[in-house]
């Protein structure tokens, strides 16, 4: 690849063969190389950072402020971190409204207070008018490690458990665009997972957040670590109505659609009813739903695999171009 494509801001295979070969690969630190959504660093702190674009900057649900706050947090939780500190950076282009700032900078703090998290140290540049897109944000967060994903605990039977339904965020975003001449009264799920921190300390084996890429590429990243298959069954993926009905009209497969309110939790297969209803416990998990397990009898190691509503089996594998641009 000799030119930056956008499709590497996917969150799909080529974001993540491109981070490991041209930027990973220059640095050879095994933290690094790690490749998670934080890092667990000496002395029980863990670190994360991330970089927001959405496009348009207010939608339904939530706005660019509030998603930087959430999806911080969001990746320390499924870390296996306590959220405490953030930074906060703006990069502005020239002639932006300063009310649109204001109105950002409320929702920043705004999430800060509901997620229980402190803005303590930032930056703000300012761009020549077309080098930007009015505002991106860039966030760090800081928290106190709790627990440590553990994949290589994973073992035949447990459940694969997915906290609500998928592709809210995306389709807000799409019709807050109005790209299609849609219409629909979704919205966003943005919000801060901190519901599932105890998970961790009851057993959890390892979790994601379901951002870019979608439920099939977190979930293919961790097949392909596993010397197990992994089935999920689509008749029991929750999905609200207004995304089955994009769905099926415009052709887009939700298992590929961004959240950035739900996570997928690996549960030991004798704890994972008690983790079910623990989470269907929360306002932000009631719709949780044990959607498949780690398999012996069906399919080869490191493959995820579908079991589809008609009963016939899928290999899916991970996003592999821009789904839908500049979604958080």
């Amino acid at each position: 690849m000799s030119r930056i494509s956008l499709e590497l801001g996917s969150g799909g295979r080529l974001m993540r063969d491109f981070i490991a070969g041209r930027i990973v690969a220059s640095f050879g630190d095994p933290l690094l190389g790690e490749l998670g959504d934080a890092v667990h660093l000496p002395g029980g702190i863990a670190l994360t950072t991330d970089s927001y674009v959405v496009d348009p900057l207010f939608f339904p649900g939530g706005d660019i402020g509030r998603l930087a706050v959430n999806g911080t947090v969001n990746d320390l939780v499924v870390s296996g971190a306590e959220p405490r500190f953030l930074s906060l950076a703006l990069i502005l282009e020239e002639g932006l409204e300063t009310q649109i700032l204001d109105r950002v900078i409320r929702s920043v703090r705004a999430a800060c207070r509901a997620a229980g998290v402190r803005v303590v140290t930032g930056d703000t540049k300012v761009v020549r008018r077309g080098q930007g897109d009015k505002i991106y944000i860039n966030t760090a967060g800081v928290g106190r490690s709790v627990a440590r994903p553990r994949p290589g605990k994973i073992r035949r039977g447990d459940k694969v458990i997915l906290t609500g339904p998928l592709g809210d965020h995306s389709l807000a975003v799409m019709m807050a665009r109005g790209d299609f001449g849609l219409r629909s009264s979704v919205r966003s799920d943005c919000a801060p997972l901190l519901f599932l921190l105890p998970l961790w300390k009851s057993g959890a084996l390892w979790m994601r957040d379901v951002t870019r890429g979608g439920l099939a590429t977190v979930l293919f990243e961790l097949a392909e670590r596993l010397p197990y298959p992994i089935l999920i069954e689509e008749d029991r993926i929750p999905l609200s109505r207004p995304v089955r009905a994009a769905s099926e009209l415009l052709g887009i497969d939700p298992l590929y659609m961004a959240c950035e309110g739900k996570a997928v939790v690996i549960a030991p297969a004798a704890k994972a009813a008690a983790f079910l209803r623990r989470v269907r416990a929360h306002p932000l998990g009631r719709q949780a739903a044990i959607i498949g397990a780690v398999q012996d009898g069906i399919g080869r190691p490191g493959e995820l695999l579908l079991r589809t509503a008609a009963g016939g089996l899928r290999l899916l594998e991970p996003l592999t171009s821009e789904l839908l641009p500049r979604i958080c």
